[in-house]
């Protein structure tokens, strides 16, 4: 039997609205109404959005042809501890950081190596910038900015610490500028975890929380919107 001890919980998940920071050519989200109290005597809404929109979670077959779509990953592969990496130090002055190995050696000297199974959760401080879509997005003439993990920090967090996954406040786990999208790639080759637009993950300690993801089971989804809870301890 397992148990999640915890002393509190914190939804690390935004609120789904209309306005949120999409994606560039990403669908829009959008509501309808469909049925009011007043004419049918009950309330429904009509919604849709796009596979990788809000805070959500990434499938292989979102890169692999013929790869696992979300409805593919099994309940007891979306319950995993977690730790928070802060990098706001390096990113609060620089868009474009790619955060690397060093950074996460420097913080296993502080809070020790970081646990096979775990999900590492990179807090950049993307999060409060999530009301002005403008400033989460943050693009130019010359892409996307926003920090991200790289290559070598990725590889070295799968091939030396047996991760199960790797998430982050902003819209790409990987940097605005990179467009070979390496840590997703490299990640969902191995059927892992990929969760973006993370929020309160300041909330969190380095060590001792446990990640609960819901995600929506849809047939062959290359993603979802994603319920992502972090039981305290």
């Amino acid at each position: 039997m397992q148990n999640i001890q915890f002393d509190r919980i914190v939804d690390l998940s935004h609120l789904i609205t209309p306005d949120l920071p999409v994606w560039p050519n990403d669908p829009p989200v959008i509501f309808t109404t469909q049925a009011s109290l007043q004419e049918d005597g009950y309330y429904l809404r009509n919604f849709s959005m796009g596979e990788h929109s809000a805070t959500h979670m990434n499938a292989p077959n979102s890169f692999y042809p013929d790869a696992m779509g979300i409805d593919g990953y099994k309940p007891e592969a979306l319950v995993r501890p977690a730790v928070v990496v802060d990098v706001q130090a390096h990113t609060c002055s620089n868009p474009d950081y790619v955060i690397s190995a060093q950074d996460i050696e420097l913080w296993e000297q502080v809070n020790g190596v970081i646990a096979p199974g775990s999900v590492v959760l990179f807090h950049t401080g993307w999060q409060s910038r999530w009301l002005e879509p403008g400033r989460f997005i943050n693009a130019d003439a010359q892409g996307l900015h926003f920090p991200g993990v790289g290559a070598a920090a990725t590889r070295f967090l799968l091939e030396h610490r047996a991760i199960a996954g790797i998430g982050i406040d902003t819209h790409g786990v990987d940097p605005g500028q990179e467009t070979s999208f390496a840590c997703n790639r490299l990640v969902l080759a191995q059927g892992g975890i990929i969760l973006e637009c993370l929020n309160n993950l300041d909330r969190l300690p380095p060590t001792g929380s446990t990640l609960v993801i819901g995600v929506l089971r849809l047939q062959a989804g290359s993603g979802s919107p994603a319920s992502v809870l972090a039981f305290v301890r």
